[in-house]
């Protein structure tokens, strides 16, 4: 039986900050230079370029579960995108959520990058080891730049797999969250109105 825990994105210690102490504007610049492996992510995350690995299969399927459960229930002018990248100022961060909806026209610019007060749901399973990242240093990132919703599936929580849906972001805080384990349904409010089943989430 593989023990996917060692390989992609549930092995996210694995990932390397590129650069450090260095100014912004030096940063984007190496960012947009940068020509990682297929299938790696890079971000800046707290001033540094850091580089994952693929995501493992488990990951996968979870993202490819949630994808699916939106999508029916998706209005035409909000798209999902799987690893696009979102701004999140006004600190330095570009990050890459697993999933991130948001309006179609925010598109249009030349970057490639989606801002942060135009993204809609950032969505973001967490990696073995790396988990502290979606769980604090995203969490705050995505309250400042006042995305409206944050899925979070934690499949390393201290007790049991989690789902908690962060809502209600004020400065660098969301003040509403509500969690479920693995297996129990939870709600996206509008402009998803769906309900997500974890039932299916490997663990």
């Amino acid at each position: 039986m593989r023990d996917d825990t060692n390989t992609g994105g549930d092995r996210a210690v694995s990932a390397a900050p590129v650069l450090q102490d260095s100014s912004w504007d030096e940063l984007v610049e190496v960012f947009e230079h940068l020509d990682p492996p297929e299938g790696w992510r890079a971000e800046i995350i707290d001033g540094r370029i850091v580089m994952s690995p693929p995501p493992a299969p488990k990951h996968n399927l979870i993202a490819d579960s949630v994808q699916r459960s939106i999508y029916p229930a998706l209005p035409r002018d909000i798209v999902l995108f799987q690893t696009a990248g979102v701004s999140a100022p006004p600190f330095p961060g570009q990050y890459v959520p697993d999933l991130i909806a948001f309006p179609r026209d925010a598109t249009e610019g030349e970057s490639g990058v989606i801002p942060g007060e135009a993204a809609l749901l950032a969505v973001e399973i967490t990696s073995k080891g790396y988990a502290d990242t979606g769980r604090t240093t995203k969490l705050h990132a995505y309250a400042r730049a006042a995305i409206p919703l944050y899925l979070l599936i934690d499949r390393f929580a201290d007790r049991w797999p989690t789902v908690t849906l962060y809502s209600d972001p004020a400065e660098d805080v969301y003040r509403a969250a509500h969690a479920v384990p693995f297996g129990k349904p939870l709600v996206l409010p509008e402009p998803f109105d769906v309900t997500i089943e974890t039932a299916d989430f490997p663990r």
